[in-house]
C-alpha cells in the first residue's frame, strides 16, 4: 500500500497529507487556503499543443508589423523589435532593454523551455538537461508580460487615433491570440505530472522520495521537522547534514527553509522604489515636438488627456495601473515587512492575501511603459511631429521592476512563523 504524499504549503509551510484531485478541482492549504495542486486532464499534452501554436505565433508576432500610422498617404509601420530599436537609438536604452526582455525574450524562453521539456516526453524520451530547462521556464514565466502589452497597445491606439489613421498590423492580431495561448499553456503545464513522467522514464524516483518522518507534537510545519521545500519544483526534502547550500535533488535549484535575508532585501528594493516613485510621477514621461511647439507630458497629464478626449474607461485603467497600483504595492509590502519584523500575530491569513494580491497586480504597472514604446516608435514624422521617451519613463520602469523584485524577495512563510512558535510553546 502506497503511503499518502506529504505536502508542504509554499506560503505558510504547513505540512499536510495530499489527496487525489479530479480535473477542474483544486487542493488548498488547510491553514492559509493557498492552492497546492490543480486537477488537470491531459495537462502535458494540452500544454504541448498550446506551446507549439505559441511558437508559430511568436514568429509571426515578431516578424510582421504590429501597427501602422497613415498620414497624408505616408504609412509608418513598426514591429515590436523595431519599437525597441527606436527606444535604444533615442538614448533610452534602459527602457529598450526592459521592453525587449519582457515582451520578446521571456515569452520566447518560456515557450522554448516548454517545448524542450514536453516534446521528448510525448515521444517517450527523457528531456536532455531537464532540470536546467525547467529552471529556465520558472525564471521566464513571471517576466513575460504579453497580456499587459496587448492592453498597452489598446491605449496607444486610442491616443494615435487622434493624430492620424491607425492601421492595425498582422502582428497585432497574432499577439492577441498569442496572449491567450501562452496563458493556456502555462495553466496546463503541470510540473508534478512532468516530473512523474521523467521518473518513470529514467527510474530515478528513489533519489527524490522523502524519507519517513517521525511525528513531533510540537511541530506542524516543514521547517519544524527540519525539511526544506523547493519553491521551483515543489520537492520536499531533508537538507544536508553538514551546513552548506541545499540543492534540490530533482531540478537543481537552491532551496532554503526561508529565503535568505528576505526582509532586508525586500526593504532595499522598497526604499529604492519609493525614491524613484517621485520623479516617475513628477518628471515628463514623454516629450512631444511638433510644428505647434514642444510639450512635456507626465503620467497624470496622459490620464487627463484620455479623460478629456472621451476615453473614460481607458483613463481610469491607466490611472489605476500607473499611479494607484505602484503606490498600493509599495504600501502593501511596507505593511507586510513591518508587521513581520515586529513578529505580529495579527490576521496572518489576511496578510497572506495581501501578499497574493501584490504579486498578482505587480506586472500591470508596465502598461504605461508599453504605451510610451508604441507612441515613440510610430510618431516619428521628422519636422511635423516626433515623440521621445522622457526621463520619468526610465524611473517608472525601475519602480515597476523594483516592486516586482521586492515581492519576489518577501517570504510569506515568515508571516506564519509566530504561529509555529506559539504551537511549540503550547499556546
Amino acid at each position: 500500500m502506497t503511503a499518502p504524499e506529504i505536502i508542504a504549503c509554499p506560503e505558510c509551510d504547513l505540512l499536510q497529507l495530499g489527496a487525489a484531485v479530479t480535473p477542474g478541482s483544486s487542493l488548498r492549504c488547510h491553514r492559509c487556503h493557498a492552492v497546492l495542486r490543480r486537477g488537470r486532464s491531459n495537462g502535458p499534452e494540452n500544454a504541448l499543443a498550446f506551446a507549439i501554436a505559441s511558437a508559430v505565433l511568436l514568429v509571426i508576432s515578431n516578424v510582421f508589423p504590429i501597427v501602422g500610422l497613415s498620414v497624408n498617404g505616408n504609412l509608418i509601420q513598426t514591429t515590436l523589435a523595431g519599437s525597441v530599436r527606436v527606444l535604444y537609438v533615442n538614448g533610452t536604452w534602459p527602457l529598450a532593454v526592459l521592453v525587449g526582455i519582457t515582451t520578446i525574450l521571456m515569452p520566447v524562453l518560456q515557450t522554448v523551455a516548454m517545448l524542450w521539456l514536453l516534446l521528448p516526453l510525448q515521444l517517450g524520451r527523457v528531456p536532455w538537461q531537464a532540470p536546467a530547462a525547467f529552471r529556465l521556464f520558472q525564471l521566464a514565466r513571471p517576466w513575460g508580460m504579453t497580456e499587459v502589452l496587448i492592453l498597452g497597445l489598446l491605449v496607444a491606439l486610442v491616443k494615435l487615433a487622434h493624430i492620424a489613421t491607425v492601421v492595425p498590423g498582422t502582428a497585432l492580431w497574432s499577439f492577441i491570440v498569442l496572449m491567450l495561448l501562452l496563458a493556456a499553456a502555462s495553466a496546463s503545464f503541470d510540473p508534478r505530472e512532468m516530473w512523474a513522467r521523467i521518473v518513470a522514464g529514467e527510474n530515478a524516483g528513489r533519489a527524490w522520495r522523502l524519507p519517513p518522518i517521525k511525528v513531533r507534537r510540537a511541530a506542524v510545519t516543514a521547517s519544524g521537522y527540519g525539511l526544506v521545500l523547493c519553491h521551483e519544483c515543489g520537492l520536499l526534502m531533508r537538507p544536508p547534514a553538514q551546513a552548506g547550500v541545499c540543492i534540490c535533488a530533482r531540478c537543481g535549484s537552491r532551496a532554503h527553509m526561508r529565503k535568505p535575508a528576505s526582509l532586508s532585501r525586500t526593504w532595499a528594493y522598497l526604499v529604492a522604489a519609493m525614491v524613484l516613485y517621485v520623479p516617475a510621477n513628477v518628471l515628463p514621461v514623454m516629450d512631444t515636438s511638433s510644428l505647434f511647439g514642444a510639450q512635456k507630458d507626465t503620467i497624470m497629464s496622459g490620464v487627463v488627456y484620455l479623460w478629456v478626449s472621451g476615453s473614460w474607461l481607458l483613463a481610469v485603467l491607466v490611472f489605476v495601473a500607473s499611479i494607484v497600483v505602484p503606490m498600493l504595492k509599495i504600501l502593501g509590502l511596507v505593511y507586510l515587512t513591518v508587521s513581520t519584523q515586529l513578529h505580529s500575530r495579527w490576521l496572518p491569513e489576511q496578510r497572506t492575501w495581501i501578499y497574493r494580491i501584490v504579486e498578482l497586480v505587480g506586472r500591470w504597472s508596465m502598461l504605461d511603459i508599453y504605451v510610451i514604446t508604441m507612441l515613440v516608435a510610430l510618431v516619428q514624422f521628422q519636422a511635423l511631429a516626433t515623440i521621445k521617451a522622457g526621463p520619468a519613463s526610465i524611473a517608472f520602469g525601475a519602480v515597476v521592476v523594483l516592486t516586482l523584485l521586492a515581492a519576489m524577495s518577501f517570504d510569506p512563510r515568515l508571516i506564519w512563523d509566530e504561529a509555529e512558535r506559539d504551537h511549540v510553546r503550547g499556546k
